[in-house]
């Protein structure tokens, strides 16, 4: 069997993560898939490369033995035993027969066509009476999508329709989704080949936040300004949540700057329905601009009684 490059068909150093390494087959595998190609045999024969190249270093057993033995690898067990053997008779040792002869290293492959016989074995293969590759069974290609949400949109889970390659799919977003996070929808991709299964929907979330909240994992934070009086003297203030206003009371004597903590007024925690982050209130206290006669000599008096 030919050497086969599959770091070469993906377009992938022999350095690359597995997640480099995933990224270029889904690149590779949408462009030369059947139904964007249809009736092209060279398109049809790079998607059949671009699959087993990422059977083989898409697994990382499969890429650690391919990476030691190269075109063999398939046979990777088989060498490590005829190793082993080689050793034992070197020692001294008898074969498992118990006539003293040892392992010669017998052929593990043959001439296997125009491609792997391991693409074979995990496609399907032949067919009684049937010709090399006939059942092959190819997963269809992944589609990736984004879906626009402002921050309000993921407070509370709910359904949404998305037009996909021109299919409408009703998808459930989960409350909490972050910016930049995606998820997985198992069976939406494009359709297999010969009764293979479906690839998979990976969609992306862009959350605009237009609130007045800034968010950080599940947690909330926000600014309010309260006067002077009520920062000296105390008293109840009605302040904004996610959902909803709340009184909050404000003690005497409270500095600009204080931070208060409203336990669990935050963002639902992803996937853990009914937990939520906490809301910090930060008070900003504004001073009296443009005091009349009146209240500058109240505040001259107040200035004298404190300085007493």
């Amino acid at each position: 069997m030919a050497y086969i490059d599959y770091y070469k068909i993906l377009g992938v150093d022999k350095s690359a993560s597995e997640a480099e390494i995933k990224k270029a087959y889904r690149k590779l595998a949408r462009k030369y898939h059947p139904d964007v190609n249809p009736n092209d045999r060279e398109a049809e024969q790079r998607f059949k490369e671009i699959n087993e190249a990422n059977e083989v270093l898409g697994n990382l057993e499969n890429r650690k033995k391919y990476d030691q033995y190269g075109e063999n690898w398939k046979h990777a067990e088989a060498f490590e035993k005829a190793k082993q053997q080689r050793q034992y008779s070197r020692s001294g040792g008898t074969g498992n027969n118990g006539g003293g002869q040892h392992y010669q290293g017998e052929s593990y492959y043959g001439d296997t066509g125009d491609f792997s016989d391991f693409f074979e074995s995990m496609f399907g293969g032949r067919a009684a009476g049937g010709t090399r590759g006939q059942n092959i069974r190819y997963k269809g290609p992944d589609y990736n999508a984004e879906l626009h949400l402002d921050l309000r949109d993921v407070y509370q889970k709910h359904q949404q329709t998305l037009a996909v390659n021109g299919k409408n799919i009703r998808i459930t977003i989960p409350a909490g989704v972050e910016d930049g996070q995606t998820i997985k929808i198992a069976g939406y991709g494009g359709e297999g080949v010969n009764g293979g299964p479906k690839g998979d929907l990976y969609i992306t979330f862009r959350i605009s936040n237009t609130t007045p909240f800034k968010i950080e994992n599940s947690n909330l934070y926000a600014t309010v300004t309260i006067d002077l009086f009520t920062a000296v003297l105390g008293g109840e203030i009605t302040v904004d949540t996610f959902d909803g206003k709340v009184k909050l009371k404000v003690r005497p004597g409270t500095q600009n700057d204080t931070k208060v903590k409203l336990k669990e007024k935050g963002f639902p925690v992803y996937k853990k329905e009914g937990v939520y982050g906490d809301l910090y209130i930060t008070y900003k206290v504004r001073i009296p601009e443009k005091l009349t006669e009146k209240e500058i000599s109240l505040f001259t008096e107040l200035k004298k009684i404190s300085a007493s």
